[in-house]
């Protein structure tokens, strides 16, 4: 009989094993448990995120239920014990750069000629309350924050860093690689001029919005072709500089961009050095904004980061990427495999099916009947004659 594997088994497909080993060699992420190594260990942490699994007895009953499908996972049995060492052992940075490694494999699925780089760059908390004495406080929640640029074109999180929640934004957004011809667009909360001038030494462009105690002055005004767009109005186009004297000052030429909400009507004020587009398009970009919201709001919302597995810094972490892993394989194999359907409801089909042996793009339907089983036809209406 032809083997046919199970759904888990064919979402964990784009984890290339030979170079998910030489991130774990690089890492040395097996120094500690030789036996419970890095791949049962992601297994297990994503296996927790499709299955539910709440709790480290929960998780290792639920998987080692299932042990006819260790086999062909190359994995092996698991222990409550043993899961919690490893998670106050293991190395994050494994774990981080298999997300990327597989960000990337997302990325190449969904790249289209011709569509401009749009990086959308923003952070949202995780709050850990009573949970860990240790968690730091930014004034609002007592957490840890999770940092993302996101390509909206491509409904991919490419970059993902994990901090703690009173750690600046502007001190990530710093370290983030810039991209030539990229656009990124953040809230006031990256105001970082060092930064800003080089993402425009790189030859990218910035949308922003400015502090209220950032001075600016007027070099001259812009005219206006096109003021109406989808939901506000262009009020005003000018050219300005930082009216502060110092080291303060940008030497690069910004322009800024008044308009107003039509459902609100609140204004609001733009920054940026992009001067070719239109003030109407440098609108839209900063509308894009939006979507990096949707993207948190699924995640809070589907991802399981509410309970954690562990209550220590390490615990948290690889729980945090494992989680934005299985996000990222759902979203793979919903285009890999052409799968239609919301990818809400992919998530509640694959914890229903997970070690089923069907095909990963029939889920949403019905098992095959088995041809070899007779089937019967015989209407219940029809009368029934036995010879004796």
């Amino acid at each position: 009989m032809r083997f046919r594997p199970s759904i888990f088994s064919k979402l964990l497909e784009p984890v290339n094993r030979r170079q998910f080993q030489t991130i774990v060699a690089r890492h040395d992420g097996d120094r500690y448990d030789k036996t419970f190594k890095s791949w049962d260990h992601l297994v297990a942490l994503v296996f927790a995120q499709f299955s539910a699994c709440e709790g480290l007895r929960a998780l290792a009953m639920n998987w080692n239920a299932n042990s006819q499908h260790h086999y062909h996972l190359a994995c092996g049995m698991l222990s409550p014990s043993t899961l919690s060492d490893a998670g106050k052992r293991r190395p994050v940075a494994v774990f981080a750069e298999a997300f990327a490694m597989i960000a990337n494999q997302l990325d190449r699925q969904t790249r289209r000629e011709g569509n401009e780089m749009l990086r959308l760059i923003d952070s949202t908390p995780i709050p850990l309350g009573q949970l860990c004495a240790w968690a730091k406080s930014n004034g609002r929640i007592k957490g840890m924050k999770m940092h993302i640029v996101y390509d909206p074109n491509a409904d991919c999180p490419r970059i993902l860093d994990i901090t703690h929640a009173n750690v600046n934004d502007a001190q990530i957004g710093r370290t983030i690689a810039i991209e030539a011809g990229a656009s990124y667009v953040f809230d006031k909360g990256y105001c970082h001029y060092g930064w800003w001038r080089a993402i425009a030494a790189a030859g990218a462009t910035f949308v922003t919005r400015p502090k209220s105690n950032m001075k600016l002055q007027i070099i001259r005004k812009r005219p206006l072709k096109e003021v109406e767009g989808d939901g506000f109005t262009i009020l005003e186009d000018v050219e300005v500089r930082l009216a502060s004297k110092g080291d303060s000052k940008l030497p690069i030429p910004l322009r800024r961009i008044t308009l107003k909400r039509h459902e609100t009507g609140q204004t609001l004020t733009l920054l940026t050095n992009d001067r070719k587009r239109s003030a109407l398009a440098i609108a839209d970009l900063y509308k894009a904004r939006w979507r990096i919201e949707l993207l948190f709001r699924w995640i809070k919302q589907h991802l399981k980061i509410r309970k954690f597995l562990g209550n220590n810094d390490n615990a948290i972490r690889l729980q945090l990427f494992a989680a934005m892993i299985a996000y990222a394989l759902l979203r793979i194999a919903a285009r890999a495999y052409r799968i239609n359907i919301p990818i809400i409801r992919l998530d509640d089909l694959v914890t229903q099916c997970l070690f089923d042996r069907r095909r990963l793009a029939a889920i949403e339907k019905p098992p095959p009947v088995n041809p070899s089983c007779r089937r019967d036809r015989t209407s219940p209406n029809q009368l029934a004659f036995a010879y004796v």
